[in-house]
Order: structure tokens, then C-alpha cells, then sequence
């Protein structure tokens, strides 16, 4: 294992990337796997106890720190968590009046839509949304350097992905056969 880096290294450092939103995803997963076959418990086999547990300690790690970049709305949360803007989604619900409105009227839609095409149509909708939302919270990050206003974008893209969850499970109301 390299004896460089530490368990308790940030995600970016410890895949060698800048740490950033945008990121070469060819690069995440190449680093993963250079990683993985560098830790991987199955390498230290044949050692003591004690390096086996810390091999494993290793795979865990790069593992979740894997799966933390490799999703855009955790990996901007974890950015805003780095640069000191707490995203607290659990107790900060706090958001801008449009977007409250912008529930209002997508929980309204989802309750009143009878057709899969009212709610595929809605789920159209969320997807631009989300992608929108998604690229601002990038902007704010890397160019912008408001990590605080990146913070409600992602609460936003939080809510948006249990609201997506919704969707899906009216959609396999409608069809079950999807």
C-alpha cells in the first residue's frame, strides 16, 4: 500500500485529482481500479491479521470514496462540505420561495396526473430541472467560488432525487410491466 497517503486524505487527493466538480470520470474509474488492485484485501492474503484488517480498511475506503465522486450531487456536497459550507439537509430546509413553489406545483402535477404520459411528462420536466440545477452548482463551485450558494443547489438536487423516486413509483403504478 502506499505509504503517501492516509486514511483520513480527502476523496480528491486520495484518487490525484484536483479537487473540483467537473472531473474526468474516465479518470475516476482509472484511478479506482489502480487503487483497488493496490489495496484489495485479497493481496495480503497471505500476511499478518493486522495488515490484512488494514487492507481491508483500505478497499473500504477507496470504495466510498469512489462512490462519493463518482455521483455529481454527493461529490458537489462533499465539495461544499470541504470548503466549509455545510449542506445539513436534515435541518436546513430552508429555500428560496420559487423553489418551495416549484414542489408545490410538481407534487400537485404527480397527484393530479392519471396518464403514464402526464407523468413521464413530468419526469421530462424534473430531468431538465435537475440538469440545470446540477450545472449551476457546478458554476458555483468551480468559477463562482460560493460554495454557500452551492450548498442550496444541492439541498434543491436532494430533493429533487427523492421527488424522482416518486415519480418512478407511480410510473410502475401505471405500468408494471416497466
Amino acid at each position: 500500500m502506499d505509504t503517501a497517503l492516509r486514511l483520513d486524505s480527502d476523496d480528491f487527493t486520495l484518487f490525484g485529482l484536483p479537487p473540483k466538480f467537473a472531473l474526468d470520470r474516465a479518470q475516476l474509474d482509472a484511478q479506482w481500479r489502480r487503487l483497488q488492485a493496490e489495496v484489495h484485501p485479497d493481496r495480503f492474503a497471505g500476511e499478518s491479521a493486522t495488515r490484512q484488517r488494514q487492507a481491508m480498511q483500505w478497499a473500504v475506503r477507496v470504495n466510498e470514496a469512489h462512490q462519493r465522486l463518482k455521483d455529481p450531487v454527493k461529490r458537489a456536497a462533499y465539495l461544499c462540505e470541504m470548503r466549509g459550507a455545510s449542506v445539513n439537509a436534515e435541518r436546513n430546509t430552508a429555500m428560496p420561495a420559487h423553489f418551495l413553489m416549484q414542489q408545490m406545483a410538481w407534487r400537485e402535477a404527480l397527484e393530479d396526473a392519471r396518464s403514464l404520459a402526464d407523468v413521464e411528462a413530468l419526469q421530462a420536466e424534473l430531468a431538465t430541472e435537475q440538469h440545470d440545477t446540477l450545472a449551476q452548482a457546478a458554476r458555483l463551485l468551480d468559477e463562482a467560488g460560493q460554495p454557500e450558494a452551492a450548498a442550496q443547489q444541492v439541498r434543491a438536487l436532494m430533493f429533487m432525487q427523492r421527488f424522482r423516486q416518486d415519480i418512478e413509483r407511480r410510473l410502475d403504478a401505471l405500468d408494471p410491466t416497466r
